[in-house]
């Protein structure tokens, strides 16, 4: 008998508030709020997910549709938000999903892909957001990052996710010199980097836990750990392609590519 991630709760729609594993697990997103439901494609307007994520309250953010949302800008989340395609294939395009000073979202399957223009990210993270869960999206083909957790946002889970078709997957820590983000955790588990070139991930300052992980012919290398990072790594699978690089020391000043 296969026994799937979260069986025991994807027959409750709401159950899924709480199970994340890591530093994420005290993610809510709308567990207290009322159910909207996206009922069309469009990039704003009523019953649209723009609509959704803006407001102040939290929602459990559910889909009746199917397709993709070809956003003109990046979709800010706010604060108390589930965005929980389970059921339904949606996939964001044109830009990507900004958390900026929120905190208890989760975002569950999803596809992103195609973002176009100066700092597309396909998940941008910062500043100050914290207690994120992201889980069983798939992200692919942005200007800028996949995913990038920056300027003191915290008390994050990313896990059972696709990365692939790109080249920086996925940083966290902005700078050399932003030392308040030693207050970063992460958590990183059962996610599959699919030839995607570098950062799997790249850290400074934070304190990240990868475990279950499956990185496959990346490009340039598998993880850069800098500036005070710290980094627990269990049970992961690196599978080498032309490049056979999967550690090594550098200077932060050194250009990786």
């Amino acid at each position: 008998m296969v026994v799937l991630p979260y069986g025991d709760v994807d027959c409750g729609l709401r159950a899924l508030a709480g199970k994340a594993e890591g530093f994420g697990r005290h993610a809510i997103g709308g567990l207290h709020g009322a159910i909207y439901v996206v009922t069309n494609l469009d990039d704003d307007g009523c019953g649209s997910l723009r609509e959704g994520c803006r407001r102040k309250e939290p929602l459990w953010i559910v889909f009746e549709v199917s397709g993709s949302i070809q956003l003109s800008s990046s979709l800010r989340v706010s604060s108390y938000k589930t965005i929980d395609g389970r059921g339904q294939k949606i996939k964001i395009t044109g830009k990507g999903l900004k958390l900026a000073e929120c905190e208890h979202v989760i975002i569950c399957n999803l596809e992103l892909e195609g973002g176009r223009g100066h700092d597309a990210d396909g998940i941008q993270i910062k500043p100050k957001s914290r207690h994120i869960w992201i889980d069983r999206c798939s992200l692919r083909d942005f200007d800028d990052g996949l995913i990038d957790i920056t300027q003191e946002s915290t008390d994050i889970t990313i896990s059972r996710c696709h990365f692939s078709m790109h080249d920086k997957s996925l940083i966290i820590g902005a700078s050399s010199t932003n030392i308040t983000d030693r207050c970063i955790r992460v958590t990183i588990h059962h996610c599959f980097f699919d030839g995607t070139k570098q950062r799997h991930p790249r850290v400074r300052f934070a304190k990240v836990h990868l475990y279950n992980n499956y990185t496959r012919s990346w490009g340039i290398y598998a993880v850069c750990a800098s500036v005070e990072s710290q980094i627990i790594s269990q049970c992961n699978i690196y599978e080498a392609g032309k490049k056979k690089l999967v550690f090594k020391y550098l200077t932060e000043m050194v250009n990786l590519n």
